[in-house]
């Protein structure tokens, strides 16, 4: 039997294992990995090889969670939809019959489970001259904006939703546009962005000098800025809102396998994939937490886990079913696959080893250079079995190695649902939170969820208490400072934002010396860090020779602007948590559509949440009212006040309105809007006498609030209601696994 823990089969179950037409889980664990197992190793076929002995070691290393593959492969591998990769980048020419040709590309390759990354850089400046029809162009942010809405109604097969990277190099005219395009939160919000910056650019950077800008449409210089300045505006607004991220672009193409058959010029949404337009890329990772054995590191397991991978990977790359011919033909002349790993942290913790020390840099760099000549190693055999990638002939690898089979071999990716699964700590980050406490949203339920590793050292040592978990919990997560946690653990026990940044981007840096493709890591810094820290980062990743940078400093990023009237940004909100026990009516309200019973539930500060439900209804008029009621109720528990709520559905009419005694009921949200309304006017002579109905049998408010305080919540997880996190470039949840990276 697999071992999985609570939160990886809730993942598996709504995500991962097939399902039959209603809706109901057909598949168990084990069978998900014995289909991709299986399917997989088919290609074996192709060559010669012994498929069922292939499939039992595939099974082995998924099964024992030593090896997990990205999630298109754990979805559709031996179904109908057989796309198996991850990574995309598709080319965005300056044409508008190019542009809109790659648009359809992308909501084929959204639908079948994969991110895309394009480079935007091409698209004349806005203002330039169309020619054709004599007008003003508008410029690549605008065909960014047609993009995300285009991603905005594709469903990536019902589990996936739509991820991008969109890129700008520093020397288009438009480049200022494009680093604040993101200001505005509610824009691009299917959009990761990063500025292409080159060499030279940062040299003149630190000598504050001025860069030219290129027409992309002629290649003629179009202005010029100050690089200083440019880039204190890209540092201004990572500080405030996380991006734009960096990619060091030159760098990049230094490492560029095969040169000769193009440059490139953009990644995937998360930024750890470089690729050629055209190109896809499928990934897996390993987990180093199993792999640590008696306080040392089980070498001769690792490297059998890397070589059945790489085989595994390439494996993929023969029975994927590509969304365009253009793909798989780029995609099969390269075979870049790209193997990465997760649990890092939980593997220094099993070697005592602090995350910030230079022990940990150390065992970074030993642990990734042995996965990567491993690696290499299974690549060349597989070449000298299976003949070469076809464009090895120029490559950097000509004339090096007699063989290679795959143009990369190595990747740090994003693990944040594939490492639920697998019940690790994520990709080379360290941990989140020590402790924290979870409320289960519509349950009476207050969780308390701490890392494994720190409760059985704790227990062991004899300091574990109920009240230092809360106490943990309340210090966001971290164990810092804490007299009852002692020295040696609060130094083995670090969360992202007890690490200086420094420390995140050295670490990010040790492990890019020996990936052939980039790392995907969050250089997290506190609420309190300043502008110059972010610089500082930036400037200290490419002195390091980071192949590109992401920066998350704590509470930058809302999610749930509310606005006034006057369509004024106020601070986020957190929304109040449920208390176990509210107090409500339900009003009956005739209405076009039938009668609508809308139910309105109080706590101590009033409103507090609204469900709304036809007496005769189902499917789609259902969804609407329960999505109506929710953000109704996100509202209310957020702060906004009643009387604006009812003033933005008051008056929405449908096409069936409906004269009641009380006046018109020109819609389910009119009538909604109505049902508030009395309540708030009749709430204001309500007499509290028999409140002690709805508070337990001695008449006593239930005072116990249950609250989640993980660390930097970055929005609510619009699957299971728990806050996200800021991994790894992507905004996840930890309970479910959604991701806003696909």
């Amino acid at each position: 039997m697999v071992e999985l823990t609570e939160n990886a089969m809730r993942v598996l179950e709504r995500r991962y294992l097939r399902k039959d037409e209603k809706g109901n889980v057909i598949e168990t664990p084990e069978e998900m990995f014995r289909r991709v197992a299986h399917n997989v190793a088919l290609s074996e076929k192709i060559y010669g090889g012994d498929v069922e002995k292939t499939e039992e070691e595939f099974y082995e290393i998924m099964s024992n969670l030593y090896f997990i593959p990205n999630s298109p492969t754990l979805m559709n591998a031996g179904t109908s939809i057989q796309q198996l990769s991850a990574c995309f980048v598709l080319p965005v020419e300056d044409s508008m019959d190019k542009i809109f040709e790659t648009l359809k590309h992308t909501a084929l390759i959204h639908q079948s489970g994969g991110g895309t990354g394009f480079s935007f850089s091409r698209i004349r400046p806005k203002g330039d001259i169309v020619r054709s029809t004599g007008g003003i162009a508008s410029g690549p942010i605008s065909f960014m904006k047609v993009f995300n809405s285009a991603t905005d109604v594709i469903k990536q097969g019902g589990r996936r939703r739509g991820a991008n990277m969109g890129i700008l190099r520093v020397d288009h005219p438009d480049i200022m546009e494009f680093i604040s395009c993101k200001e505005d939160t509610s824009e691009l919000t299917n959009f990761n962005i990063s500025v292409a910056v080159t060499d030279e650019f940062m040299e003149r950077v630190k000598s504050n000098e001025d860069y030219e800008l290129i027409n992309p449409r002629t290649g003629e210089v179009a202005g010029k800025l100050n690089a200083a300045e440019v880039f204190n505006k890209i540092v201004e607004n990572a500080w405030k809102t996380g991006e734009p991220g960096v990619i060091f672009i030159d760098e990049i193409n230094r490492h560029n396998p095969t040169p000769h058959v193009g440059e490139i010029e953009s990644t995937n949404p998360c930024g750890e994939q470089p690729l050629l337009p055209h190109e896809s890329c499928n990934l897996g990772s390993i987990n180093l937490s199993r792999f640590v054995e008696d306080g040392d590191i089980n070498w001769d397991k690792l490297g059998y886990v890397v070589r059945t991978a790489v085989r595994f990977l390439d494996d993929v790359i023969d029975m994927n079913k590509y969304p365009i011919p253009e793909i798989e033909e780029m995609t099969k002349a390269n075979r870049k696959i790209g193997l990465g790993v997760m649990g890092f942290a939980d593997m220094l913790i099993k070697l005592s080893i602090p995350y910030n020390s230079e022990k940990a840099l150390e065992m970074a760099e030993r642990v990734m250079s042995f996965i990567q000549e491993e690696a290499k190693k299974a690549s060349i055999e597989l070449g000298l079995e299976r003949g070469s990638f076809p464009n090895f002939k120029g490559s950097v690898y000509d004339g090096q190695y007699e063989a290679m089979r795959n143009a990369t071999v190595t990747t740090i990716a994003p693990t944040g649902t594939i490492s639920i699964i697998a019940g690790c700590s994520s990709g080379i980050e360290p941990l989140f939170a020590i402790s924290f406490i979870r409320n289960v949203l519509d349950k009476d339920d207050k969780l308390h969820e701490t890392n494994p590793y720190f409760e059985e050292i704790a227990r062991e040592m004899g300091f574990y208490s109920e009240e230092l978990m809360n106490k943990i919990a309340e210090n966001n997560g971290s164990v810092q400072g804490l007299e009852e946690v002692p020295e040696e653990v609060q130094r083995i026990f670090v969360t992202a934002l007890d690490i200086s940044p420094e420390w995140h981007v050295r670490m990010q840096a040790a492990f890019q010396k020996y990936v052939d493709n980039a790392t995907s890591k969050t250089i997290n810094l506190p609420e309190h860090a300043t502008v110059e820290d972010v610089k500082n980062a930036y400037l200290l990743a490419y002195e390091l020779k980071c192949k590109g940078i992401t920066v998350y400093r704590y509470g930058s990023r809302p999610e749930q602007v509310i606005t006034t009237g006057e369509e004024k940004e106020r601070d986020a909100i957190a929304p109040r948590p449920r208390p176990a026990v509210v107090r409500g009516v339900t009003r009956k309200i005739a209405t076009g559509c039938g009668n609508l019973y809308v139910t309105m539930n109080e706590d101590e500060h009033g409103l507090f949440e609204v469900f709304a439900r036809l007496g005769k209804a189902g499917g789609c008029a259902d969804a609407q009212l329960e999505a109506v009621g929710r953000l109704v109720s996100l509202c209310l528990r957020s702060g906004v006040k009643p009387t604006e709520i009812v003033k933005q559905l008051k008056a929405i009419r449908c096409p069936n309105p409906l004269l009641a005694r009380g006046g018109p009921v020109l819609s389910c949200p009119d009538a909604i809007a109505k049902a508030l309304e009395d309540h708030i006017k009749g709430r204001e002579v309500l007499q509290p006498a028999r409140l002690d109905l709805f508070e337990g049998k001695e008449g006593k408010k239930d005072e116990e609030k249950v609250k989640y305080t993980e660390k930097a919540p970055v929005g609510v997880c619009p699957d299971c209601g728990s806050p996200l996190v800021y991994e790894e470039g992507c905004r996840i949840c930890k309970q479910c696994g959604y991701s806003t990276c696909g």
